[in-house]
């Protein structure tokens, strides 16, 4: 029988006690001369190891009667590992952002940090509406989502798996780029949740990926610290530069998660073994790439979580503003489920997360994962090149770096 998984990250997290050691040791060998980086890589693999102990070697849900091993299970939602963690993440999850009054694409801060009286009723609903379809993981990246989400799951925060950052606390500013404030990152999120632990730090890195392997060594030291405190299980990393995500995953052994973005209009590089991908184009800035993020990740047991399905919101026609009283065009919601049938053909993505503004939304996006052993006909097909073509050629001003993400 296979193991248990939520017994795989317990035992994982009893070994707090083994890393504090570890830690007095690393200042033991650093008094000696050992560089940082080469401690972290030796403890690492220990680390890495025992926490792969009896993990699923399966990347998709287990067996009937392995279902009692998912959170939140829902037999006609599919799910996937994410990488070493041995998490099962239902492929369709909850990303945080959702619409604002002003038609935005997501909430930063609320004033005095009082979540208004109908965004905890929508957030609440939509969480709701999650759980009972199967979703089982939440991305958030905000004070405000924090807070409204910390409402929403309040009573029942053992429902979802959560990954969380603070985008005014996160290395993005190089003022953070220190352990004390990326502890105060985590410790933020965790007082805003009103929770005492995330299942995964989802670090925001510098969109451009212009940290140098110093600085991502203090964002794992940060992340060391508050795992051995019982604060986070997982470390993941996200950023828009591909060639930056690849070479930290191939750096370092700690990060467990990628996060970057892939629409519509994103194709797997050949070197990711997607024969049904044409040509080999070169990189960002002319440089060619002869191998996948895809590639990486599975090499390295990596998990894949991607943002940005619907090019925030550039796929579609017709925008809206919070509070939305109606379901909107059903167009809109058709090309949606195209979309997400699209990005999950790939079979090394562990799931995407797209915001959801209301219960209809939630409704819709999981039929995408329900209904994904049906392939796109070519009419569909045509349907979406059309669709991502023109939203391709319309992207806002600061979208058009996704332009960067067409081959991955």
């Amino acid at each position: 029988m296979e193991p248990n998984l939520e017994d795989v990250s317990q035992n994982y997290f009893k070994e707090a006690k083994a890393m504090d050691r570890n830690r007095r040791k690393r200042d033991k060998a650093l008094g000696r001369g050992m560089t940082r980086r080469k401690f972290l890589a030796e403890t690492s693999r220990w680390a890495v190891g025992a926490a792969l102990a009896g993990v699923l070697a399966s990347d998709t849900a287990p067996a009937a009667g392995e279902s009692q091993n998912i959170l939140n299970y829902h037999p006609r939602m599919h799910y996937r590992r994410l990488g070493k963690t041995g998490l099962m993440l239902s492929e369709i999850s909850l990303g945080g952002h959702w619409k604002n009054r002003e038609g935005g694409r997501l909430w930063l801060k609320f004033a005095q940090e009082e979540v208004p009286s109908d965004v905890a009723q929508n957030r609440t609903e939509v969480v709701s509406r999650c759980i009972d379809l199967g979703i089982n993981y939440l991305d958030i990246t905000t004070p405000a989502e924090c807070l409204a989400y910390g409402v929403a799951l309040r009573g029942r925060r053992e429902k979802m798996y959560v990954g969380a950052d603070d985008s005014y606390l996160c290395p993005r500013d190089p003022a953070n780029r220190t352990v004390e404030r990326l502890v105060l990152d985590v410790e933020e999120c965790l007082r805003r949740l009103n929770t005492d632990y995330l299942d995964l730090w989802r670090v925001q890195a510098d969109v451009a990926g212009r940290h140098p392997d110093e600085e991502v060594e203090v964002m794992v030291e940060a992340f060391e610290k508050v795992h051995e405190q019982g604060k986070v299980r997982w470390f993941g990393i996200s950023s828009h530069n591909r060639q930056f995500l690849q070479h930290v995953v191939e750096t370092f052994p700690q990060i467990a998660v990628v996060i970057f973005p892939y629409t519509a209009r994103s194709k797997p590089h050949p070197g990711g073994g997607q024969p049904q991908v044409e040509e080999a184009p070169a990189g960002p800035g002319g440089k060619d790439f002869t191998t996948s993020i895809f590639e990486t990740a599975r090499k390295h047991e990596v998990g894949i979580i991607t943002i940005k399905p619907f090019a925030g919101g550039s796929l579609f026609r017709i925008g809206a503003k919070f509070p939305i009283e109606d379901k909107g065009p059903e167009e809109d919601h058709k090309l949606a489920r195209l979309t997400l049938r699209y990005i999950l053909l790939n079979e090394h993505i562990t799931a995407t997360v797209p915001g959801m503004t209301t219960v209809y939304e939630v409704e819709n996006n999981v039929r995408a994962s329900y209904e994904r052993t049906v392939a796109l006909n070519p009419a569909e097909r045509q349907k979406l090149s059309q669709a991502t073509a023109r939203m391709w050629a319309n992207l806002p001003a600061e979208y058009h770096w996704l332009h960067e993400w067409e081959w991955v």
